[in-house]
Parts: C-alpha cells; sequence; structure tokens
C-alpha cells in the first residue's frame, strides 16, 4: 500500500471479554472465519505491517507471522490499546480495527488513511450510532498522537477519545461512510455470545 506515510495496521485485541467468560472473544468464528482473521484481511492491503496489540499469554500463537505487543501501561483500557499502538509502530502512523468488528470495510479504512494524511493528526469515520458520534476503534493515527494521549493518560483521562480536543481531527462524513456499507453492519462489534449471527 503506498502512501504519504508509513503506516502499521493495527489490531487491537483489548478488555476483558467477560461477557465471553474470559474467552478470547476475536476467535470465534463469523461467516465462516474467525473474527480476527477478518480484521487482518482489511488491514493487510492497506498498511506497510501488521501488528496485534494484545495482552492475552497465547496471543502471539493467534496469528503465526504476525508481531505481537502488548500494552505499555496496563489498565488504561482502550485509550492504553491506542498508546501501545502508537509506540509500537515506532513513528509510523497506525490505521486501528478493533478485534471484535467483523465486517469492517476495507474501502472505508483506505478512505480514513487518505483522509488523515491530507492534514490531519486524526482521521475517524462519524457514526450514528455511537454514543461518542465517531468510531475511534476504527480509525487512523499519526505519530503526534502519542504525546497528547500520554498527557491525558497521565492526568487520569482514560476516555478514548479525550485526547481529540488537543489533535488535528479530521471527521469521515456519515453520509460518506455510507458509501460502503451499512453503517450498522460496519461498525457491529461482538460484546457477548449472543450478538455472534447464527450459523
Amino acid at each position: 500500500m503506498t502512501g504519504a506515510l508509513p503506516c502499521v495496521g493495527v489490531i487491537l485485541a483489548g478488555g476483558a471479554a467477560s461477557r465471553f467468560g474470559g474467552e478470547p472473544k476475536g476467535l470465534r468464528v463469523v461467516d465462516g472465519r474467525r473474527i480476527i482473521d477478518r480484521v487482518a484481511s482489511v488491514l493487510r492491503p492497506l498498511t506497510d505491517e501488521l501488528l496485534l496489540v494484545a495482552n492475552h499469554p497465547d496471543a502471539p500463537t493467534w496469528l503465526p507471522g504476525i508481531r505481537t505487543e502488548s500494552d505499555v501501561r496496563r489498565g488504561d483500557g482502550a485509550l492504553g490499546g491506542l498508546h501501545a499502538a502508537l509506540t509500537h509502530a515506532g513513528g509510523r502512523a497506525v490505521l486501528v480495527v478493533a478485534w471484535d468488528m467483523p465486517y469492517a470495510s476495507e474501502g472505508l479504512l483506505r478512505a480514513l488513511r487518505a483522509l488523515g494524511e491530507r492534514d490531519a493528526d486524526a482521521a475517524v469515520p462519524e457514526s450514528e450510532t455511537s454514543g461518542r458520534g465517531v468510531e475511534p476503534l476504527c480509525a487512523w493515527y499519526a505519530p503526534a498522537c502519542l504525546a497528547a494521549i500520554e498527557r491525558r493518560l497521565n492526568a487520569g483521562d482514560r476516555r478514548v477519545v479525550s485526547f481529540f480536543d488537543d489533535v488535528r481531527v479530521a471527521h469521515l462524513p456519515a453520509a460518506e461512510v455510507s458509501q460502503w456499507g451499512d453503517p450498522a453492519r460496519i461498525f457491529f462489534n461482538v460484546n457477548s455470545p449472543d450478538d455472534l449471527p447464527p450459523g
């Protein structure tokens, strides 16, 4: 994938999966493929390298051949996951997708990378189904976000969008997101076994 900036595709495998009894939910199968494999397949053609951020002791076995790193700051939630993604990316931008989003769109992710590289520190899709109005775990982040995230974490603010006030954020309008399918499907995430499609 060519782009103005080198970019790492990051699969964020965070959370305790308490509603799955601690079972790694990204290893569940949706439409014949593990969710983690589905996410990797949309990120691979758009990025220069894949990275799995996960704290589970078995994580290095989930995607053989793909580098696996853990959180630098444990217990800081999804924002800690973004911090780890940018830290382990080594000064490169990251295109991030949470590992419980089986229907992430390659077209959408390509648009987010292009939007961010034009003149922004973060590029996020607008979402009417999110309480935040955007989907921060299906987004592009430049290296400049790392220092802003660290400041927020040091201040005890673990909200995943807390650092947005400190960086240049580009929003991909909901109308444009819809070009790649139903946003409710694209941003669907598996939180419990009941969320898994039948079959």
